[in-house]
Protein backbone atom coordinates (compact mmCIF):
# COMPACT_ATOMS: atom_id res chain seq x y z
CA UNK A 1 0.00 0.00 0.00
CA UNK A 2 2.87 2.39 0.74
CA UNK A 3 6.52 2.55 1.65
CA UNK A 4 5.90 1.88 5.36
CA UNK A 5 5.09 -1.82 5.82
CA UNK A 6 3.91 -3.40 9.05
CA UNK A 7 5.16 -1.77 12.23
CA UNK A 8 7.80 0.32 10.43
CA UNK A 9 5.41 3.28 10.64
CA UNK A 10 6.90 4.13 14.04
CA UNK A 11 10.37 4.38 12.55
CA UNK A 12 8.99 6.44 9.67
CA UNK A 13 7.41 8.85 12.17
CA UNK A 14 10.70 9.18 14.04
CA UNK A 15 12.55 9.84 10.76
CA UNK A 16 10.03 12.51 9.74
CA UNK A 17 10.45 14.18 13.12
CA UNK A 18 14.25 14.08 12.79
CA UNK A 19 14.12 15.60 9.31
CA UNK A 20 11.81 18.39 10.41
CA UNK A 21 13.82 19.28 13.51
CA UNK A 22 17.25 19.23 11.85
CA UNK A 23 18.56 22.42 10.34
CA UNK A 24 20.07 22.77 6.94
CA UNK A 25 19.12 23.84 3.47
CA UNK A 26 15.54 23.32 2.42
CA UNK A 27 14.18 23.12 5.97
CA UNK A 28 11.54 25.80 5.33
CA UNK A 29 10.38 24.01 2.19
CA UNK A 30 10.32 20.67 3.99
CA UNK A 31 8.21 22.16 6.80
CA UNK A 32 5.80 23.70 4.30
CA UNK A 33 5.55 20.40 2.43
CA UNK A 34 4.88 18.53 5.69
CA UNK A 35 2.17 21.06 6.67
CA UNK A 36 0.49 20.82 3.27
CA UNK A 37 0.59 17.01 3.20
CA UNK A 38 -0.66 16.81 6.78
CA UNK A 39 -3.53 19.14 5.95
CA UNK A 40 -4.41 17.18 2.81
CA UNK A 41 -4.38 13.83 4.57
CA UNK A 42 -6.30 15.29 7.53
CA UNK A 43 -9.02 16.55 5.19
CA UNK A 44 -9.11 13.12 3.55
CA UNK A 45 -9.45 11.33 6.89
CA UNK A 46 -12.17 13.72 7.97
CA UNK A 47 -14.08 13.10 4.74
CA UNK A 48 -13.60 9.33 5.13
CA UNK A 49 -15.16 9.46 8.60
CA UNK A 50 -18.04 11.56 7.28
CA UNK A 51 -18.69 9.03 4.51
CA UNK A 52 -18.56 6.10 6.92
CA UNK A 53 -20.99 7.90 9.21
CA UNK A 54 -23.32 8.85 6.35
CA UNK A 55 -23.51 5.20 5.26
CA UNK A 56 -24.04 3.83 8.77
CA UNK A 57 -20.65 2.12 8.82
CA UNK A 58 -19.12 4.27 11.56
CA UNK A 59 -20.57 2.27 14.42
CA UNK A 60 -19.45 2.46 18.03
CA UNK A 61 -17.47 -0.82 17.71
CA UNK A 62 -15.72 0.45 14.57
CA UNK A 63 -14.92 3.78 16.23
CA UNK A 64 -13.61 1.99 19.32
CA UNK A 65 -11.42 -0.28 17.17
CA UNK A 66 -10.03 2.75 15.34
CA UNK A 67 -9.28 4.54 18.62
CA UNK A 68 -7.48 1.44 20.00
CA UNK A 69 -5.26 0.90 16.95
CA UNK A 70 -1.94 2.69 17.57
CA UNK A 71 -1.38 3.78 13.97
CA UNK A 72 -4.95 4.89 13.27
CA UNK A 73 -5.26 6.58 16.67
CA UNK A 74 -2.04 8.53 16.08
CA UNK A 75 -3.35 9.75 12.71
CA UNK A 76 -6.66 10.73 14.29
CA UNK A 77 -4.78 12.63 17.01
CA UNK A 78 -2.63 14.55 14.52
CA UNK A 79 -5.74 15.75 12.74
CA UNK A 80 -7.92 16.43 15.80
CA UNK A 81 -10.30 13.60 14.91
CA UNK A 82 -9.77 11.22 17.84
CA UNK A 83 -13.15 10.21 19.31
CA UNK A 84 -11.95 10.09 22.94
CA UNK A 85 -11.41 13.23 25.02
CA UNK A 86 -8.08 14.03 26.66
CA UNK A 87 -8.93 12.71 30.18
CA UNK A 88 -10.15 9.39 28.75
CA UNK A 89 -6.95 8.95 26.74
CA UNK A 90 -4.76 9.90 29.72
CA UNK A 91 -6.60 7.44 32.01
CA UNK A 92 -6.19 4.66 29.45
CA UNK A 93 -2.48 5.44 29.07
CA UNK A 94 -1.98 5.40 32.84
CA UNK A 95 -3.74 2.04 33.12
CA UNK A 96 -1.42 0.59 30.49
CA UNK A 97 1.74 1.59 32.41
CA UNK A 98 0.93 -0.82 35.24
CA UNK A 99 1.64 1.91 37.80
CA UNK A 100 -0.84 2.76 40.53
CA UNK A 101 -1.32 6.34 39.35
CA UNK A 102 -4.66 8.09 38.94
CA UNK A 103 -5.64 11.13 36.93
CA UNK A 104 -7.21 13.84 39.08
CA UNK A 105 -7.78 16.36 36.30
CA UNK A 106 -6.45 17.93 33.15
CA UNK A 107 -6.29 21.65 33.82
CA UNK A 108 -7.21 24.39 31.35
CA UNK A 109 -3.52 24.98 30.62
CA UNK A 110 -3.04 21.30 29.70
CA UNK A 111 -1.42 20.01 32.88
CA UNK A 112 -2.31 16.46 33.86
CA UNK A 113 -2.56 16.40 37.64
CA UNK A 114 -1.90 12.87 38.92
CA UNK A 115 -2.06 11.08 42.26
CA UNK A 116 0.51 8.43 43.06
CA UNK A 117 0.62 6.45 46.30
CA UNK A 118 3.50 7.06 48.68
CA UNK A 119 6.08 4.29 48.45
CA UNK A 120 4.82 3.14 45.09
CA UNK A 121 5.66 0.17 42.97
CA UNK A 122 9.15 -0.65 44.19
CA UNK A 123 10.63 1.10 41.15
CA UNK A 124 12.44 4.39 41.17
CA UNK A 125 10.28 7.46 40.99
CA UNK A 126 12.30 8.67 37.99
CA UNK A 127 11.66 5.41 36.15
CA UNK A 128 7.96 5.56 36.90
CA UNK A 129 7.74 9.22 35.92
CA UNK A 130 9.49 8.61 32.59
CA UNK A 131 7.21 5.66 31.81
CA UNK A 132 4.15 7.75 32.64
CA UNK A 133 5.41 10.77 30.68
CA UNK A 134 6.01 8.67 27.57
CA UNK A 135 2.60 6.96 27.79
CA UNK A 136 0.70 10.22 28.34
CA UNK A 137 2.63 12.02 25.61
CA UNK A 138 1.78 9.29 23.10
CA UNK A 139 -1.90 9.15 24.05
CA UNK A 140 -2.57 12.84 24.60
CA UNK A 141 -0.09 15.21 22.95
CA UNK A 142 -2.31 18.10 24.10
CA UNK A 143 -1.00 17.57 27.64
CA UNK A 144 1.64 20.24 28.21
CA UNK A 145 2.89 19.12 31.62
CA UNK A 146 2.50 16.41 34.23
CA UNK A 147 2.30 17.27 37.92
CA UNK A 148 1.70 15.12 40.99
CA UNK A 149 -0.62 15.95 43.85
CA UNK A 150 1.49 16.57 46.93
CA UNK A 151 1.56 13.46 49.08
CA UNK A 152 -0.45 13.69 52.27
CA UNK A 153 1.71 13.39 55.37
CA UNK A 154 1.41 10.10 57.23
CA UNK A 155 0.63 12.01 60.43
CA UNK A 156 -1.13 15.35 60.00
CA UNK A 157 0.94 18.20 61.39
CA UNK A 158 -2.02 19.32 63.51
CA UNK A 159 -1.90 15.98 65.34
CA UNK A 160 1.59 16.78 66.62
CA UNK A 161 0.17 19.62 68.71
CA UNK A 162 -2.78 17.72 70.17
CA UNK A 163 -2.70 15.57 73.24
CA UNK A 164 -5.01 12.63 73.58
CA UNK A 165 -7.72 13.10 76.21
CA UNK A 166 -6.57 11.84 79.58
CA UNK A 167 -2.86 11.81 78.66
CA UNK A 168 -0.52 13.44 81.11
CA UNK A 169 -3.31 14.52 83.46
CA UNK A 170 -4.91 16.78 80.85
CA UNK A 171 -8.61 16.07 80.25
Amino acid sequence: MGDVPGEDWRAAGERIDALLTSGGPGRDRAEELARLLTGLYGAGLHRLLELLHAHGALTDPVLTAMARDDLVASLLLVHGLHPDDVPTRVERALAQTGDDVALLEVTADGTALLRAPAGGCGCTTAGRDERIRAAVEAAAPEVTAIAYEPAAPLIPVSALFERPAGAGGVP
